[in-house]
């Protein structure tokens, strides 16, 4: 066992042992049950897998396994160290391994996308970097130039419609391997005049919050909306423009029309006209594309949350920043998803919580880039009525989290990051982000002095909308005269999430995985 020192000032130091992570009393009861004569033979391991693990499969994948952890444990002869270190172990994730995807051929670095006032890491597999600027702000051959930029990258991959409109949009599976251009035509994006961001809605200061790692704390929706003048409102967004009225660069800038672009665009997006329930009016005749601000979603579903939901049933919403966060932070995406919004957009510069939700949420379906909606969303209750977030409904099941400890740290921290007098001193947030009903954080007990640190707390989380939650885990660092320090986060799609005892690998403030650091928790539903 191997020891620290801290010094408190030039004459003095303070030593610290540190120790090896050791299994949890609960851990060591099970090896008891499930190993004869003290050894674990691989049949042991993968009754314990289909048990408790509940893995109802017997994969080749975990038939390796087991035989790997049983030659391990007759080598070293510590039979239950052996099957604790699998359980903290990479092998043993909350989530199923990735699906296997088609990548395109290319640079590594992943290509972004400049789209309006706003910069959007859009995740593709193949694309180009561009933007209005990168054309001649005088050429009248800009259009013809787009035109045959986009045809020369992308050819066949690309996806046309002699149609300028679907009565419903292709399904994921036909535009499998497929580009897709989605804009509006080239008369509407040209007549918009230049617009400018009121210096009255620009966020003052900065926010030393999200400097800190966390970004501010997601809530569903802001009592500031309480008592809104709707009518008032509706009037004013009728001349409100969209993210691609915006204009990049000269105000004054002209170009012909290319009717070969207008063609290329197979989603086309349509101009707001109206209030706001004249934006969702579902067309049955052609489904289309429209794109808001934030704020303009968060006012919208007060009271035509149940119109939104309609027109995301066979329509495309985009949502994106609204411009006065000149500090890259982020809005809730939440309350996008809920109502059944495809695409939500972020400022990809910064880091916090809402980026760690849109980490944690795509995780889901394999990976594999997108995710599909819950049936909640598609289609109507049985008393035919349109589901509401805002409702509170009965719970359908409860999950049962324990936290049982905590390693990795010491591994990938100096040892006077978090305190320089003494080992860190950590405790885990752990709670729902989903709908308002189920969303709850608690925390547990704070363990000073140890970089691994063993909680061994239990705590129950009611589900209501099992299906749109997100499992969020924190793990601060308590700090008295400061605000904590950071220890790492993540975020678990609740659809995906294995039962059983997992090894939960944590990430940094920008959603890397830390090499080391892990915590050690059982999930279970009832």
């Amino acid at each position: 066992m191997s020891k620290e020192s801290y010094g408190v000032c030039w004459c003095f130091r303070r030593k610290f042992k540190l120790g090896t992570a050791e299994p949890p009393e609960e851990i060591k009861e099970l090896f008891k049950v499930y190993s004869e004569s003290g050894l674990m033979s691989a049949d042991n391991l993968k009754r314990f897998m289909m048990e408790i693990q509940e893995e109802d499969d017997k994969m080749t994948r975990d038939e390796q396994v087991a035989d790997g952890i049983t030659e391990e444990a007759l080598d070293n002869h510590h039979h239950h160290k052996t099957f604790f270190r699998y359980l903290v172990s990479d092998s043993n994730s909350p989530l199923p391994p990735p699906k296997d995807t088609d990548h395109a051929s290319g640079t590594n670095e992943m290509p972004k996308i400049y789209k309006g006032a706003c910069f959007c890491d859009i995740r593709v597999s193949c694309g180009t970097n561009s933007r209005r600027s990168s054309y001649s702000k005088t050429s009248s051959y800009s259009g013809q130039v787009r035109s045959q930029m986009v045809i020369e990258t992308f050819g066949d991959l690309l996806y046309t419609s002699k149609s300028e409109s679907f009565p419903e949009f292709p399904s994921p599976e036909s535009l499998k391997k497929r580009i897709i251009v989605s804009t509006k035509p080239p008369k509407e994006y040209l007549a918009s005049d230049s617009l400018k961001v009121e210096q009255s809605d620009i966020q003052k200061g900065s926010n030393s919050f999200e400097k800190k790692g966390w970004g501010t704390e997601v809530s569903y929706m802001k009592s500031k909306f309480e008592g809104f003048d709707m009518q008032k409102y509706e009037a004013e967004e009728a001349e409100c423009p969209s993210e691609d009225d915006l204009k990049y660069g000269n105000a004054n800038l002209k170009e012909k029309p290319d009717p070969e672009y207008k063609h290329l665009i197979a989603i086309r997006a349509r101009k707001r006209k109206g209030g706001i329930k004249d934006w969702f009016h579902n067309d049955a005749s052609s489904a289309t594309r429209i794109s808001l601000r934030e704020h303009n979603l968060e006012h919208a579903v007060i009271n035509h949350g149940a119109d939104v939901i309609r027109f995301t049933r066979r329509n495309l919403l985009r949502i994106f920043p609204k411009g006065s966060r000149v500090d890259s932070s982020n809005y809730n995406p939440l309350i996008g998803w809920m109502h059944g919004t495809q695409m939500v957009a972020f400022n990809m510069q910064g880091h916090g919580r809402p980026l760690w939700l849109m980490q944690g949420f795509f995780p889901a379906n394999g990976g594999c880039g997108y995710v599909k909606k819950p049936d909640i969303l598609l289609n109507d209750s049985s008393d035919n009525e349109v589901f509401d977030p805002k409702r509170k409904l009965e719970v359908k099941q409860t999950l049962k989290v324990k936290l049982f400890m905590g390693e990795g740290w010491h591994l990938d921290f100096k040892h006077t990051h978090f305190d320089l007098y003494s080992p860190p001193d950590f405790y885990v947030k752990v709670g729902i982000a989903g709908v308002a009903a189920d969303s709850l954080m608690k925390k547990t007990k704070i363990i000073e002095d140890n970089w691994i640190p063993t909680w061994n707390e239990e705590f129950e989380f009611p589900l209501t909308v099992p299906e749109m939650a997100l499992l969020r885990i924190e793990v601060h660092e308590y700090d008295m005269s400061e605000k904590d320090d950071f220890g790492g986060q993540t975020c678990l799609p609740l659809s995906e999430l294995k039962t059983g005892i997992r090894a939960v690998p944590l990430h940094d403030e920008k959603g890397n995985k830390y090499k080391s650091v892990k915590l050690l928790a059982r999930f279970e539903y009832v």
